[in-house]
């Protein structure tokens, strides 16, 4: 199996996807080229809007083919067309054959939130220590465990348990921070998303853990919650602050991730008419901010 590797510019991303599938190509996909940059673009939108009709400036493309001769094929004949003309061949290597199950399940090891709260994979037994145990395999969704940022919000939730509360849980990904809040007691959870496969994802994870939760999109969410939890990004945290706060309950708290260490002032500032933020933990450059309102 050979990997053909592309730099493509906005414009033509969607064509030359479109043409590699034309092609003998295994898998394609896609990603943010300048992710973990500055320059990186998040892409995310809010019920009653429309998709986001942008995408990456750059993106980077991998192409999967059977054979050498394949891909470097698929390279030339995407030079001969005009779409191509602003992007790149990155190069065509190699991909050693695996037992992609096994490979992939050992790079998924028990995830250690505090020495009695565990992420674990199903295909693992749990740490004889673990008192609280999250199954969850990697999937569709974000929110395995292995993030910064999820790790603080379940560290947060685990310190403050939120024993027979109402929380919402807002960018829910792959749910685990709503069955987290659940692990620790809470009586009524409301998980939403813009992404349906997420909202699945969710729903799935929730039984495989034999929590109750309620899933959906966002207009799910409703009324006021004792603990309101949103890990997503800083951008759409800051659009979202009047809503996210509306539905805080009095007394109640907020949690947001999700935010680098140098975003932390221009948080503070969005929600300054309705919160009074503090970082309230910090790992790899990642923060957790909270607010009592």
């Amino acid at each position: 199996m050979h990997e053909l590797r592309l730099m493509c510019t906005e414009q033509s991303v969607e064509a030359v996807s479109e043409a590699l599938d034309a092609l003998d190509v295994l898998s394609v996909s896609v990603e943010d080229a300048d992710a973990q940059t500055d320059a990186e673009q998040a892409l995310f939108g809010e019920p009653g809007m429309p998709p986001p009709k942008e995408g990456w400036q750059r993106s980077r493309i991998s192409a999967l083919f059977t054979t050498e001769a394949l891909a470097t094929e698929a390279a030339g004949l995407l030079h001969l067309q005009d779409f191509f003309a602003n992007c790149q061949v990155l190069g065509v290597q190699p991909v050693l054959d695996e037992d992609w199950v096994r490979l992939t399940q050992s790079q998924f090891t028990p995830v250690e939130i505090t020495p009695e709260f565990w992420i674990v994979p199903t295909w693992h037994e749990a740490p004889a220590q673990a008192r609280q145990v999250i199954r969850l395999d990697p999937g569709l969704a974000f929110g395995t465990g292995t993030h910064p940022t999820t790790r603080m919000c379940l560290r947060w939730i685990a310190k403050h348990a939120p024993t027979g509360a109402r929380v919402l849980d807002y960018g829910c990904g792959s749910g685990i921070l709503a069955i987290g809040a659940a692990r620790f007691g809470a009586s009524e959870i409301d998980a939403v998303d813009i992404d349906p496969a997420a909202v699945q994802s969710t729903v799935d994870n929730a039984i495989a853990n034999e929590v109750k939760l309620s899933a959906g999109l966002p207009d799910v969410a409703s009324g006021a919650y004792q603990l309101v939890l949103a890990n997503i990004l800083a951008t759409p945290l800051r659009m979202l602050a009047p809503l996210l706060c509306s539905h805080v309950a009095p007394g109640g708290s907020l949690v947001l991730a999700g935010i680098l260490e140098r975003q932390a002032d221009e948080l503070k500032d969005a929600y300054a008419v309705h919160a009074k933020l503090e970082v309230s933990d910090a790992e790899d450059g990642w923060i957790l901010m909270t607010a009592t309102l």
